[in-house]
């Protein structure tokens, strides 16, 4: 028997948060996650077949996850059980197990487990509940903000099919809150709202992909003016009820920009956008594109970011991917560095922009890079050569004697400051640096090439 009455269940539905109320019941309402969720598409053609196993929902908040959970639930006939992962105990996995197995036997109707926050599971609760993951008395559904390949169990990974939701795009949020206007049983609909295009941009972009937010806003806007509409001119509360049918909302960019916070642009050192937007930042430099170079850098500082984190991805990228092409790059890379670590934030985006930009704005030779690489492969695998007599070190007493450089030939004494020579034995001869055509490894080409001419 159920605790609450119909009616109660649909007083306590309709005090929901509008985010709550207008979750999809069914995959043909669900938006967004096209690459596994459209028709076709893995999840929806397991859904199809009714081969739905544990999966591992992994991503941003707002983007969808817990409501797929229950869409799934529904799609699959199956009794929702949602709970956290940070506050469940053995003790009540083992009653949700018990229950699961008890509804299997008597009706035949499955349970999915939904688990939040599944990259805090321990490993004593993963222990109880292995076992039925696996002979299917429960289909795990874990949620997490994190990458599950670096937070979450191996046992479960391994045990689960992995999803990962992007953010909604501004289309996706758009048509979102667009739904919710005109659905008069679980939205807002049963207001008279006008919303101008210029608003519904605005909440689409600063709701930064999340649904929640958007939708969020949206309710905050609408019972925010529909409440000021309500009151009489002094402020005192109306006499009698208002039909609220009959008050004209006018959604405008302005009651939009008090409805919203401001976007996070949080970049946390522990989660996986940390990572991604350090990504971005270096793969941004390498390809030479200065303003997205300085977009992710901003995304990293506005984040709170460690400038010496940040700056030290500046060093890498100056010497991996610029080289020799501008030396200067790793020299202005590292005074960046050494500043940003001395003087902090707010002044030290200065030096990590500076650098960062003139990385991004270099010629690239990722030459001096394949040469190490190169090098490193060949000692890795035992290839090692013997270090040249005459390049041995001959300061210590009764070195000489022993042969040790002896016959080395001292540069500087030759016309140009070279003289031929193995630097390498001669059965171990290999060109592990090759310069490139561009910047100053062009001139570095050039007087190679000189060299060997010199030889001839």
């Amino acid at each position: 028997m159920d605790l609450f009455s119909e009616t109660e269940q649909k007083n306590i539905a309709s005090a929901a948060p509008l985010a709550v109320r207008m979750r999809p019941h069914n995959l043909e309402q669900f938006i967004g996650q096209e690459s596994f969720i459209a028709p076709g598409k893995l999840l929806w053609r397991m859904l199809q077949a009714d081969r739905v196993t544990s999966l591992i929902f992994y991503g941003p908040p707002g983007t969808g996850k817990t409501t797929l959970a229950n869409v799934i639930a529904n799609q699959c006939s199956a009794y929702f059980d949602p709970t956290n992962a940070a506050i469940v105990g053995v003790a009540k996995i083992r009653e949700i197990i018990k229950n699961a197995r008890d509804r299997l036997a008597v009706n035949r109707k499955r349970t999915v487990l939904f688990l939040d926050e599944i990259h805090r599971f321990s490993k004593s609760q993963q222990d109880v509940l292995l076992d039925d993951v696996e002979n299917g008395t429960v289909i795990l559904i874990g949620a997490t903000t994190e990458n599950p390949f670096f937070s979450v169990n191996s046992a479960l990974v391994s045990r689960s099919t992995i999803f990962e939701f992007e953010y909604l795009t501004l289309e996706h949020i758009k048509k979102i809150i667009t739904l919710a206007i005109d659905d008069a049983k679980r939205g807002l609909g049963q207001y008279d709202i006008t919303m101008t295009a210029q608003a519904l941009d605005y909440l689409a972009i600063m709701s930064n992909g999340d649904a929640r937010k958007a939708l969020t806003a949206l309710e905050v806007g609408v019972l925010s003016q529909l409440h000021s509409q309500q009151l009489p001119g002094d402020g005192s509360k109306p006499a009698g009820p208002v039909k609220t049918d009959s008050v004209e909302i006018i959604f405008d960019l302005e009651l939009a920009q008090e409805s919203i916070q401001k976007k996070s642009l949080v970049s946390d050192s522990k989660g996986d956008s940390h990572y991604d937007l350090a990504s971005a930042l270096q793969k941004s430099m390498r390809g030479s594109d200065p303003d997205a170079t300085v977009y992710w850098l901003a995304r990293l500082i506005a984040g709170g970011e460690d400038p010496r984190f940040i700056a030290r991805r500046i060093c890498v990228t100056a010497a991996e991917d610029v080289g020799n092409a501008d030396p200067m790059a790793t020299i202005l890379a590292a005074s960046a560095m050494q500043i940003a670590e001395f003087v902090g934030f707010p002044e030290a985006q200065l030096p990590l922009a500076q650098a960062a930009i003139y990385i991004a704005c270099a010629p690239k030779s990722n030459r001096s890079t394949k040469a190490i690489m190169s090098a490193l492969s060949d000692v890795n695998n035992d290839q090692t050569a013997q270090v040249p007599q005459h390049l041995k070190d001959s300061h210590y007493p009764g070195a000489k004697k022993m042969g040790r450089g002896i016959q080395y030939k001292y540069p500087h004494s030759y016309p140009g400051a070279f003289v031929k020579q193995n630097y390498l034995p001669e059965d171990f001869a290999k060109q592990y640096y090759s310069p490139s055509d561009r910047g100053y490894e062009a001139s570095i080409s050039d007087h190679l090439e000189k060299l060997k001419e010199f030889l001839k």
